[in-house]
């Protein structure tokens, strides 16, 4: 166990964290690239997605469910540049089509299929902007630009060449702090002329509400915020990441691990 512990599946990234488990024994209920027990070979596959993944080329299907064919919000319009923010924290976003007769729907193509994976574990049923998303694979092995001529309403975008991937560097610090959506985000890159009472202000002008306020006490690049609750968190993830603090200095936002 302690060889494996902080050893990288892939090169850089998805390390290994390996600790005992308070369960006494493990109950598995099917046999595939999930879960497999190998005392009883004779368990079904269940439902298959593993090998779907493998593939689907990280193409990912979300539905906002209730949403409508407008896609409106209290926060504004479900765009591409919002869904590529959002699904950014889990990897790095290729393209994004919002369906043009079917806007409650998108195709999201991630650099990986691992790191679809990843968004999808994270954020199935995950509530933006107040409704319930589910995110599911698709059947697409990519997202097909629209031809020219083409109606499209700019709900196709390409990301393949934007400086806002997280994890483009190999070995990148990002790989090793990705965690479920939470009230509580992390905040970077925070020049050391912007105050608390700045963020805040910025936070405020946004519509959101603080509840917490932390900067990290040995490195004040970083800090915390808690606002009030996994939803509020989303949407100013959303709206606040490269939020301009500085002339030179665009705010880094991420879910958190830690709370205040």
């Amino acid at each position: 166990m302690r060889a494996l512990d902080g050893q990288n599946i892939y090169n850089g990234c998805c390390t290994l964290r390996i600790d005992y488990s308070k369960m006494t024994c493990l109950n598995v209920k099917y046999n595939n690239d999930k879960s497999r027990d190998y005392t009883n070979p004779t368990l079904p596959s269940g439902d298959g997605d593993a090998h779907q993944l493998l593939t689907s080329g990280g193409v990912l299907a979300p539905q906002f469910l209730g949403l409508g064919s407008g896609l409106a919000s209290p926060y504004g319009m479900v765009t591409p540049d919002a869904l590529f923010t959002l699904f950014g924290v889990y990897g790095d976003v290729q393209r994004v089509k919002i369906l043009y007769n079917k806007k409650d729907s998108a195709l999201i193509q991630m650099a990986e299929p691992h790191q679809a994976h990843l968004a999808m574990t994270h954020m199935d049923k995950l509530r933006v902007f107040g409704k319930a998303m589910r995110v599911m694979l698709s059947k697409h092995q990519t997202v097909q630009l629209p031809k020219e001529g083409q109606p499209d309403a700019g709900l196709t975008r390409d990301y393949s060449q934007s400086p806002l991937h997280r994890f483009k560097k190999p070995g990148s610090k990002n790989y090793q702090n990705i965690y479920p959506p939470s009230a509580t985000l992390h905040l970077s890159n925070i020049p050391a002329t912007v105050s608390e009472d700045d963020i805040k202000e910025a936070f405020t002008k946004r519509g959101f509400t603080i509840k917490a306020f932390k900067f990290f006490p040995k490195d004040r690049k970083m800090a915390l915020v808690q606002l009030p609750s996994i939803d509020d968190a989303v949407a100013a993830l959303i709206k606040m990441h490269n939020y301009q603090l500085s002339e030179s200095n665009h705010l880094r936002v991420s879910f958190s691990k830690s709370s205040i």
